[in-house]
């Protein structure tokens, strides 16, 4: 999967001064050609599917599950036996939660998907995902161009909507068939991807996920069975979790704004008799997009909570599993070496909003829940979770023993005030 930003890709930093001319022949902003391209688009678009908005979804779809039916993935379902394991699997699962956590279980059924399955489940999330960012996108896109450009184009510009939204389709319909085959559970991602309150996993792709581990399939079914059961019990019992997540991915979407000279640069990198470098020339970096202090600060909070997220579950499945299955330890790592290595989660942000998830905020975050429920015990911990306000930051993971100082004082004053109030009079006056 690429790793490049929903909608954007790369560009070569030196290009960015230059001028069109001097970039491999580039010519200026031709309006005739412009026109010749919209209009070689109309076969195109009647073959698009009706999808209508920044992305089109039904192009997504079709080429997500043309992509995984190639490689094998379109099966339509599973035996009974397998749908049973699953199901067994979260049961027991949610028993070896119950006693390590206070947040109680989240998921009301179990299902096993196949990977077109999990395109299919996890669209309506995605849109609500992309959708953000590529509306950005194409208003930044038709907001930059020249006057006489929109004047030239008229009703044409529909056309040019249509075209931004077939290219970030076929973009999003790629990353989808690459997920797909690969994820193990719908929450792998760290987001709540599928319908509120299924704990979902894919036999299929556990069942090459455990070749070469050298544990009994079961095994690993239960242990990611486990994870995906601690995601539902967040995700359903942390009422504010799932709308930040999705609110900060809006956040970073507001700030999008793109570089007016990139218009003059289309010319030159489509052809009119080619509607296939359509896709190449929005990803070539003409709609690379301008970093604001605001959108790194939405992505750090991002980043921080997927960490939160993550580490919250690697703890509490770790509690959980860790005595029980004699390989927990080895799949606990084998994961973390699959985040920090690039996996589904990682590919995922860094093509939907560039984020490069960082392995160290994960392990942070998890020592900071760990070190919370020793001190304090599971219920102090998920008390953490009762309001955003409450949460680390990212400053907060860097110094996990601060926070649990600093929670063990705010709760103290919590069950005493009065005598927290002594306390902070006597260290303004230690005389008196």
């Amino acid at each position: 999967m690429s790793d490049l930003p929903f909608g954007f890709s790369s560009q070569d930093p030196d290009d960015r001064g230059r001028k069109p001319e001097d970039q491999g022949g580039a010519n200026p902003f031709d309006f005739n050609q412009l026109g010749a391209m919209l209009s070689q688009l109309g076969a195109m678009f009647s073959n698009a599917g009706t999808s209508a908005g920044p992305v089109n979804y039904d192009l997504a779809k079709q080429i997500a599950l043309q992509q995984l039916a190639a490689q094998g993935g379109s099966s339509t379902g599973f035996g009974p036996d397998q749908n049973s394991a699953v199901a067994d699997a979260v049961h027991l699962a949610e028993m070896w939660l119950d006693p390590v956590t206070t947040l109680p279980a989240g998921a009301r059924k179990a299902e096993g998907w196949t990977a077109r399955e999990w395109v299919e489940r996890t669209l309506p999330t995605w849109q609500r995902l992309c959708d953000p960012v590529a509306r950005r996108v194409s208003g930044a896109w038709v907001d930059a161009m020249p006057a006489e450009a929109k004047e030239a184009a008229g009703p044409l510009l529909s056309m040019l909507g249509q075209m931004g939204g077939m290219a970030f389709g076929s973009q999003l319909g790629g990353a989808l068939a690459q997920l797909g085959a690969e994820v193990l559970t719908s929450s792998e991602v760290g987001l709540p991807l599928g319908p509120e309150g299924t704990a979902a996993l894919l036999p299929a792709n556990i069942e090459k996920f455990t070749e070469g581990l050298e544990r009994p399939a079961s095994e690993v079914l239960v242990f990611l069975a486990a994870r995906e059961a601690a995601h539902q019990r967040l995700f359903s019992h942390v009422p504010w979790l799932r709308q930040r997540l999705l609110d900060t991915v809006e956040e970073f979407a507001r700030g999008i704004t793109v570089d007016t000279s990139a218009l003059e640069q289309l010319a030159g990198q489509v052809d009119p008799s080619n509607p296939a470098s359509i896709e190449e020339a929005m990803k070539s970096g003409m709609l690379e997009p301008q970093t604001t202090p605001e959108q790194k600060a939405a992505l750090t909070r991002l980043e921080t909570l997927l960490a939160l997220v993550e580490g919250w579950v690697d703890v509490v499945v770790n509690e959980a599993v860790g005595e029980r299955l004699p390989g927990a330890e080895a799949l606990r790592e084998t994961l973390r070496r699959r985040r920090a290595s690039g996996g589904p989660a990682e590919q995922t942000f860094a093509t939907l909003v560039g984020l490069e998830l960082r392995p160290r905020r994960h392990r942070s975050a998890a020592a900071l829940w760990k070190l919370l429920g020793d001190q304090y015990g599971a219920e102090q911990r998920e008390s953490v979770w009762e309001h955003p306000d409450l949460v680390p930051t990212s400053e907060d993971l860097d110094d996990p023993l601060e926070f649990a100082e600093r929670f063990g004082r705010t709760r103290k004053a919590l069950e005493d005030p009065i005598a927290e109030l002594q306390r902070t009079l006597d260290e303004k006056d230690p005389d008196d």
